[in-house]
């Protein structure tokens, strides 16, 4: 055998190189459907945060900011070019799950199923496609897992400074890494692994994650906690749908496609029952807890996917126990038939209900397609009801044409007016898409209260003359301006229904703007 050969087998052979494969097909598949409909509308905001960088967001930590910034001065924002990152960190989530299973003790089979699981659910092929901090939540909660998961297999208790570590990143992208660092703790403690917990390295982690967290944390006291009154506001509007148990459970089944379902239970199963898991246990714990508190707190059903990279890792490897158990040894064809089976069930599945989660077909086709199939679009809020596209799809419509109607109204003043003009956008998608796409017709930036973009306050602007951009009715405007007349119509058949609404064009602001301006907070 020559060189050249050996080196195949051995790449081959390595338990990195299909999880590896996987990923790469999976950002492949990314990139080819990158530009088939267009930027979603938190992408948009969160590129409006990236110039305002801030140890802090009124709706989330810094690192996304962080992230678009970055983007902006490297490969640039073009769709295909920012849909690179959220793709990137969903490879990263596929070779973490397989590392997580070898870890377990799976070797090359176990490893590679457990990526293929990674690969499949829809969940994940939805919130890879869109520029937000959803994509890189598994790497932080995985990477947690698997660092407490290598001190239980090698005592290394200093490994609890990678765990904070990584924690305090979490924390830095999404405010439930704590919630789920604590899951895991409480895995430990019903286990007998809660030996881990009785050692200063444990201290020691927890202070390299509060230090990583601090500035984020300061950012928060200083403003009075904007996070906790923008979820209080969410919980009292009764904005989200709220499922009972056994409806959440069955969300949270399709949400990781059916066909991954047998894997993953069996992982979880797995956890609690095999002897070769019992030193594993406080994962089984971490995934229940993280389960049962999302479900308990009506959180959306989303919430609780990157806790499953856990059991998925857990299913490979208690899978690969099952084929090369005694009663496959003497059966190797059979054991080879099943293996080809498990690829292949998952494989097929995915193909056929691709278009569910990418967006691999032309948009008509898609909607012929969801009817076909007697699919209603998924829901999570309550103003997503009557929409014919699911909402993830439904967002990333409409954009481009609403700017090009704002900036329409904004020429159609007299250059005079036009430089008192405000163009004042209802929500952050709207808003956040103004400033994207406004600069390729000369416009100014947007204002607007929701969100971040309050604390960004009406700049120079008097309200002297107003295009209101989203504002659905029309007689509340008129009774905060001397006059408020429709100049235009925004509508998009595919766009969600909040968005189709008039421009309306105000003058005469009864009262001072930035005195105004506390009164308009919008944080929901």
């Amino acid at each position: 055998m020559s060189s050249v050969e050996n080196e195949e087998l051995r790449l081959t052979q390595a338990w990195w190189f299909f999880p590896a494969l996987i990923a790469a097909i999976y950002f492949a598949a990314h990139m080819a459907t990158a530009t088939r409909y267009g930027y979603f509308r938190d992408a948009l905001y969160y590129l409006a945060c990236s110039e305002h960088l801030d140890w802090g967001y009124v709706d989330q930590p810094p690192l996304i900011a962080v992230l678009a910034w970055i983007a902006r001065h490297t490969l640039g924002t073009s769709l295909r070019a920012l849909l690179v990152w959220p793709a990137l960190a969903g490879c990263g989530r596929i070779l973490l799950t397989a590392a997580f299973a070898r870890e377990l003790g799976a070797r090359r089979f176990g490893t590679t199923l457990a990526a293929m699981l990674a690969a499949m659910p829809a969940v994940w092929y939805i919130l890879d496609h869109q520029f937000a901090m959803n994509a890189l939540e598994p790497l932080f909660w995985t990477g947690c897992a698997y660092a407490l998961l290598r001190m239980i297999n090698t005592g290394n208790v200093r490994l609890w400074l990678t765990f904070g570590a990584i924690g305090g990143l979490g924390l830095e992208n999404k405010y439930s890494m704590g919630f789920f660092a604590l899951a895991l703790v409480a895995g430990l403690l019903l286990t007998p692994q809660r030996k881990w917990l009785f050692t200063p390295w444990l201290l020691a982690g927890a202070g390299v994650a509060l230090l990583i967290f601090l500035p984020n944390l300061l950012w928060n006291i200083h403003h009075q906690w904007p996070f906790l009154e923008l979820m209080h506001n969410i919980r009292a509007s009764g904005r989200d749908i709220a499922l009972p148990p056994l409806p959440f459970i069955k969300e949270q089944i399709l949400m990781m496609s059916l066909q991954t379902f047998p894997f993953w239970l069996a992982g979880l199963l797995f956890y609690f029952f095999a002897r070769e898991a019992k030193a594993y246990r406080a994962f089984g714990w971490a995934f229940v807890i993280s389960i049962g508190f999302f479900m308990l707190a009506h959180g959306k059903i989303y919430y609780s996917a990157p806790v499953y990279p856990l059991v998925m890792a857990a299913g490979g490897a208690v899978t690969e126990l099952f084929l090369f158990s005694p009663r496959f040894q003497a059966r190797p064809r059979l054991r080879f038939a099943l293996e080809c089976s498990a690829f292949a069930w998952l494989i097929a599945l995915k193909l056929a209900l691709l278009p569910i989660s990418l967006p691999v077909l032309p948009i008509d086709t898609f909607l012929r397609f969801q009817q076909h199939l007697g699919l209603e679009p998924s829901r999570t809020e309550h103003s997503q009801m009557g929409v014919a596209l699911p909402q993830y799809y439904a967002d990333e419509f409409g954009w481009p044409e609403m700017v090009e109607e704002v900036a329409r109204v904004y020429y159609s003043l007299p250059p005079e007016e036009q430089r008192k003009a405000a163009i004042y956008a209802d929500n952050y998608g709207e808003a956040g898409a103004i400033d994207f796409f406004g600069p390729q017709y000369g416009l100014p930036k947007v204002i607007c209260t929701h969100q971040n973009y309050f604390l960004w306050g009406p700049r120079e602007y008097t309200g002297e003359i107003v295009i209101l951009v989203g504002s659905n009715d029309i007689e509340q405007a008129r009774s905060h301006f001397a006059s408020v007349e429709p100049v235009a119509e925004i509508y998009n058949p595919y766009a969600m229904p909040y968005e189709n609404r008039p421009i309306l064009l105000a003058h005469g602001l009864k009262g001072n703007l930035r005195q105004l301006w506390p009164l308009l907070k919008n944080w929901d």
